[in-house]
């Protein structure tokens, strides 16, 4: 059977600058000048180097590929002095057949390049782009009969769940290199075998079939196929598999399982304070942790391909996923081989998750204006029609841009549309996207809208008693916040809304809220180490379990004479105290407010039944100077 060896320690990085260093993977260059601000992050070619005994193998039996789970952008691989590959994408996995090239000692080099260039995206967005080899690389040692490797790196497997009544019809492809068997086998959660046949083309049976079921029951069979040749195994492959169907209605929403399912969740990138895109398992599990407390149920994966490793979690806590490819703010005039290879990679390795409901086309391409714009178009429909041949199971949609009118064309190529709205942030009123969602739903009444991207910057460090657009304090976003909430319950129809972000990024071109480097929009800072009020306003929204909190407890000093407590809580009563005694009893869902006449010091608690939070704040003559920043020029500030 297959071997793998990860080939993780002791590389030697050797920096533009000549500069060598020896590190474990995954590594990034771009960690520290790539969070600092400025947009003067080092792009270019850099090289990382590694020796390695050749693996144990039969070499008349067996292959050996060397295999990348992610390189960023675009990766030339040398093995003894032998080029073995190029790879351009850096969110996917690739491999080769380097048996030919081993020797006894051998010589990796990998040289990895996120240089600017006009034909591998992304080249333009509000994010760094981190260089380096941040994902495993391993050597799999497998028999030279085997289930497909070389297929844009797919698993060989593929796995498409049809629900017939309270039963269902599960067909699994499988590709081999030679002619063989193939035996198929489900095997429930519990390990057991509910069905088999023999093929590479096979329908399994399943009468009363577990659904995969959301966040309720994400119920997961396993499929495993073996090769056999002369009656004996050689090779296996094993995917995940959840059985689930859903459909999306202009008038009523997204469907799971034949009932509404309100689609409300959070984006995600895939950085970390100090360590840039270089993550481990640890980091991903610390994240799905967050975005199952906060109560989501759906994650936009932005705005690329992620760890194979976080769809698993999606698939097994039962968020429903947005996948896409970083087709993204501006079409390049090279880039349409791009987007398909990539696209290619996505769908092909990804396709057995059954977390993944959509496929992204791309995210706000008109920013850049009109430039090449019929050459924009013409890209998309032809992204439409691949995604459409690859996958006719699942439905594509794509993020347009604020600025664009409803009546963009880029707008109504994918099967469902979204849009990246800031509404109350970069511009003023709160009541334009009331407004705007009424607008599209006059024009375009029978075709589904989402909300990909709302939100507003907020600093826990930053606060005002009166916040204002632009002020980057915590109650602004809390503000903004708990408008799009109520916004979105007066627009049931909308399949789904994403708040940008779950976490804060790093994005070197910004200039905001005294922290250059960032992109403050997260319900979560950037290290995880602090949740934000905002968190607490939607885990009260999305969430069942009894708790209260108290927002504003980080705006310590105040000179308000009579100021507001704000609670977000699942309660439907909720107490004020302030040094010990009741100030208010309030009703009501979601969001209480309080009117609080200050004393010197505030002993404040809120209770509501065995719920129970507390904060201490101050009455003080003069504002702190620390609770605001001067406003700045920044590139993304509009």
């Amino acid at each position: 059977m297959r071997r793998i060896q990860k080939l993780m320690n002791d590389w030697t990085f050797i920096y533009h600058d000549g500069t060598k260093t020896v590190l474990n993977l995954p590594h990034t260059w771009n960690a520290l000048d790539g969070q600092d601000g400025g947009n003067d992050y080092w792009r270019g070619t850099c090289s990382y180097e590694k020796t390695f005994s050749m693996p144990e193998f039969d070499p008349e039996k067996e292959v050996v590929y060397l295999q990348f789970h992610g390189v960023n952008a675009s990766a030339k691989v040398v093995l003894n002095d032998k080029e073995v590959c190029t790879h351009d994408g850096g969110y996917s996995t690739f491999r080769n057949d380097v048996t030919a090239l081993l020797e006894a000692e051998n010589q990796l080099v990998v040289y990895v390049d996120n240089s600017v260039n006009d034909r591998v995206y992304p080249q333009k967005a509000d994010f760094t782009f981190y260089g380096g080899i941040y994902r495993d690389v391993e050597i799999v040692v497998v028999n030279k009969a085997h289930f497909e490797m070389d297929h844009f790196a797919g698993p060989g497997i593929k796995v498409t769940p049809e629900v017939k009544g309270n039963d269902a019809g599960i067909r699994v492809e499988t590709w081999t290199n030679v002619d063989g068997e193939v035996k198929v086998t489900l095997l429930d959660a519990e390990g057991k075998a509910v069905a088999e046949d023999k093929g590479t083309d096979v329908t399994l049976n399943v009468k009363n079939v577990h659904l995969w079921d959301g966040v309720a029951d994400p119920y997961l069979y396993q499929v495993k196929a073996e090769l056999s040749v002369d009656g004996k195994v050689v090779d296996e492959v094993s995917t995940t598999c959840g059985v689930r169907y859903y459909s999306f209605d202009p008038d009523k929403g997204f469907f799971l399982n034949g009932r509404p399912y309100n689609l409300h969740g959070v984006s995600r990138h895939q950085d970390f304070k100090g360590i840039g895109n270089a993550i481990k398992k640890e980091h991903h599990d610390r994240d799905m942790e967050l975005i199952r407390e906060v109560g989501a149920n759906t994650v936009r994966l932005a705005h690329y391909q992620h760890d194979q490793y976080f769809y698993d979690l999606c698939d097994k806590y039962g968020m429903v996923v947005w996948a896409e490819i970083p087709y993204i703010s501006e079409h390049l005039a090279n880039g349409d081989e791009n987007t398909a290879s990539q696209m290619k990679e996505l769908i092909i390795q990804n396709y057995n998750h059954p977390c993944i409901v959509m496929w992204g086309l791309s995210n706000e391409i008109t920013i850049s204006g009109r430039s090449k714009r019929k050459q924009m178009l013409a890209n998309h429909r032809a992204l439409q029609k691949l995604v459409k041949e690859m996958d006719p199971t699942r439905v594509t949609t794509l993020a347009c841009f604020a600025v664009a009118l409803h009546w963009e064309k880029s707008a109504h190529i994918s099967d469902i549309v979204a849009w990246n709205l800031y509404l109350g942030w970069y511009v003023p009123g709160f009541f334009l996207n009331d407004l705007w969602i009424k607008f599209w739903k006059f024009l375009y009444p029978k075709r589904c809208l989402g909300f990909s991207e709302y939100g507003a910057e907020g600093m826990p460090n930053l606060h005002a008693a009166k916040p204002k657009r632009g002020d980057n304090t915590e109650e602004y976003q809390n503000k903004y916040h708990e408008f799009m909430l109520e916004c979105f319950k007066r627009h049931p129809y909308m399949w789904g809304n994403y708040v940008w972000n779950m976490f804060d990024f790093a994005a070197d071109a910004r200039n905001q809220g005294g922290e250059p480097g960032m992109n403050h929009k997260g319900l979560v800072t950037f290290d995880r180490k602090l949740k934000k009020d905002c968190f607490y306003l939607y885990k009260a929204y999305w969430t069942e379990e009894p708790f209260v909190y108290m927002a504003g407890r980080r705006y310590e000093y105040r000179t308000e004479t009579v100021t507001t407590i704000t609670v977000y809580s699942t309660c439907k009563e909720v107490s004020l105290y302030n040094n010990g005694k009741l100030v208010e009893t309030k009703s009501g869902e979601h969001v209480f407010k309080f009117k609080l006449p200050m004393e010197a010091a505030n002993n404040l608690e809120i209770r509501a039944g065995d719920c129970v939070d507390s904060a201490v704040i101050y009455k003080t003559e003069k504002p702190r100077p620390e609770y605001s920043v001067a406003k700045v020029d920044s590139k993304n500030w509009m």
